[in-house]
């Protein structure tokens, strides 16, 4: 869902046959599995990226889950409970793509619990409302989608392949969070103004999801050239912005961006400044949740550590007994 850990500086210094060998398998267009050789610098840009993801995935669960008790039909309950469980299966299913470059999972979930990993910027800011469940459903999985697609392409097999199915169920998400919206747009009054706090609140994190700046991406190049990564932070979120403008038209909402206009020339909708002060200042830990959600994911930690040696009991007896 998530690729800013594609925004940290990363450099290839190596040049040997094998690296040649590696870029030319890449260029065209074969998988690299995890037996195959690949540059070290290759292997650290993927663990990055899919430890990220991954944590992203599983934070990403807290925000919405704070709402399951509280949706306003046992409809809406089922199906929220149905997403947030497809989230934690996507962080599964990544923490193990991860592992076949060799880090253990627990290697990876120290790094998040003690700060040293990063999650998707997004999952910082609060749930204050029903609307912002349809809102996140609708702009952060939307924006989520036009990130990982082309990831079922990356270079990396078993990446790619996760993605494939990561991707098909985030697409439910996305469809299930504009009927959310578009329920309320049609409610009353009070619930059309819901929904449109909600986009006041969400349209402009959204649009940092894909990370700063191409001038300041600082590594976006290398990650191209190996096909981890196939389109540009501004590229895609032109492309998010060109998809979900006309939605919200549809829906009778206002973007809180008086600069937004549709360009007769380039077909395209520009918008205005983000504020990259604020943006840099949540990755830094200083959002409205950062110390809620680690605090929240080092408690589950802790308190699952019973399941956690109850499982690795079970299958040492089970080896014994063979």
């Amino acid at each position: 869902m998530y690729t800013q850990a594609l925004n940290t500086r990363e450099t290839t210094t190596e040049s040997s046959p094998d690296a040649d060998r590696f870029q030319a398998r890449i260029d065209a267009e074969e998988r690299i599995e995890p037996n195959d050789w690949m540059p070290d610098a290759y292997r650290r840009s993927l663990v990055r990226q899919i430890s990220q993801h991954a944590h992203s995935e599983v934070i990403g669960m807290l925000p919405e889950g704070n709402w399951i008790t509280r949706a306003p039909s046992l409809r809406r309950k089922a199906a929220l409970l149905a997403k947030v469980q497809d989230e934690g299966g996507h962080g599964l299913y990544l923490y193990s793509a991860a592992e076949t470059l060799g880090v253990t999972r627990e290697e990876l979930q120290d790094q998040l619990l003690t700060g040293r990993a990063r999650y998707s910027s997004i999952f910082n800011y609060p749930t204050l409302t029903w609307a912002d469940i349809g809102t996140i459903g609708w702009l952060v999985d939307g924006a989520a989608i036009m990130n990982q697609i082309p990831l079922c392409r990356c270079s990396y097999g078993p990446y790619a392949r996760a993605m494939i199915r990561v991707c098909r169920e985030e697409s439910f998400h996305q469809r299930q969070g504009f009927e959310i919206v578009l329920t309320l747009c049609r409610g009353t009054p009070e619930q059309k103004a819901m929904a449109q706090d909600a986009l006041n609140r969400w349209w402009w994190p959204c649009l940092t999801m894909f990370g700063p700046p191409d001038t300041d991406s600082q590594h976006s190049d290398t990650s191209m050239q190996w096909k981890i990564k196939r389109f540009t932070n501004d590229a895609l979120r032109q492309k998010f912005v060109d998809a979900t403008v006309p939605q919200g038209h549809f829906l009778g909402l206002t973007f809180p961006d008086p600069d937004l206009h549709l360009d007769e020339a380039t077909g395209h909708w520009q918008f205005g400044a983000i504020d990259w002060a604020e943006f840099r200042a949540v990755l830094a830990g200083n959002g409205p949740c950062n110390r809620e959600r680690l605090e929240a994911r080092r408690k589950a930690h802790d308190e699952g550590a019973w399941v956690r040696d109850a499982a690795l009991a079970y299958a040492a007896k089970q080896r014994n007994a063979a």
